[in-house]
């Protein structure tokens, strides 16, 4: 065989042109994506010696330090700020997780009058943007009591619509005879959602997780409507003091950049088999 002969995954052959073209694009890509978070990252590296601005620019910092990260802690109370985060995330990922996962074996197995109703209105909320709710939601919260508390930050997006879709399309591609059978054998509603469906779709539930943890983790609007107490900030909402004070501090800012996306990068690290495997369980069927 050739060593210019290439293949798809049907087998058919690729023109080396085609080949050396895509990978141009998926390079190009790349650095549209990863470059500007690459770039934080050196400037965060870089002293207050080094020419962040010179031109042309240097990427790679002369002697790299870690004491922007240092100061920022100095600055603000960034690890109070990052474990109200954390709190917040974490309990989004868990109702997320739980509601979405009840709801959507509900829309997908189960037999009901207006179940259809049901998933419309499901794909309806998708539809309407955050910012023309958002009054109504912040003045829920104020008559509930929850105004300026991490609570009241959770609740309105304890559930999301679109996991619900996901996990029910994700019910949908399961075989029914799977659970026939564990009907006929006397196994309840629950002992079929637990046992058989749950163990099935976990590579979605995966893709609820990370969504969740990122949605909660990098939301900026709500939180800074509703908390007023700098000691129930978010992460967000004190790196954006950081930033409005100390703006002409590039190498300060681009360190509490780089710590507010770690977590984001090792939450996906950690669960990037389950994410792809994830997406195919919960594709939107034609």
């Amino acid at each position: 065989m050739s060593i210019l002969t290439l293949t798809d995954a049907d087998g058919r052959r690729i023109p080396v042109w085609q080949l050396v073209l895509r990978y141009v694009l998926l390079l190009a890509v790349l650095g549209l994506t990863v470059g500007p978070f690459l770039w934080q990252l050196s400037t965060s590296l870089k002293g207050p010696g080094e020419d962040i601005f010179s031109s042309p620019p240097k990427f790679l910092p002369g002697h790299p330090t870690l004491d922007n990260y240092t100061r920022v802690a100095e600055t603000i109370p960034v690890w109070d700020y990052a474990l109200n985060s954390v709190k917040v995330a974490t309990a989004n990922v868990v109702t997320n997780c739980v509601g979405s996962a009840l709801a959507g074996y509900a829309l997908a197995r189960m037999r009901y009058r207006g179940r259809r109703a049901a998933t419309l209105a499901f794909i309806l909320a998708m539809l309407v943007p955050v910012e023309g709710i958002i009054i109504a939601q912040f003045t829920t919260m104020r008559e509930l009591g929850l105004n300026n508390t991490l609570i009241g930050v959770l609740l309105p997006g304890s559930v999301a619509a679109m996991n619900v879709l996901l996990m029910r399309n994700a019910f949908l591609n399961l075989p029914h005879e799977v659970e026939e059978a564990a009907f006929v054998d006397g196994a309840n509603v629950w002992q079929r959602f637990f046992w058989i469906a749950l163990p099935s779709v976990r590579g979605t539930l995966a893709v609820v997780a990370i969504f969740a943890f990122m949605g909660a983790w990098d939301d900026f609007l709500w939180p800074l409507i509703v908390l007023s107490d700098p000691a129930n900030f978010t992460l967000t909402i004190g790196l954006n003091y950081l930033h409005g004070t100390f703006a002409n501090d590039e190498r300060l800012v681009a360190a509490g950049t780089i710590i507010a996306v770690l977590p984001l990068i090792v939450l996906f690290a950690c669960l990037q088999r389950f994410f792809f495997r994830g997406v195919g369980e919960g594709a939107v069927k034609g």
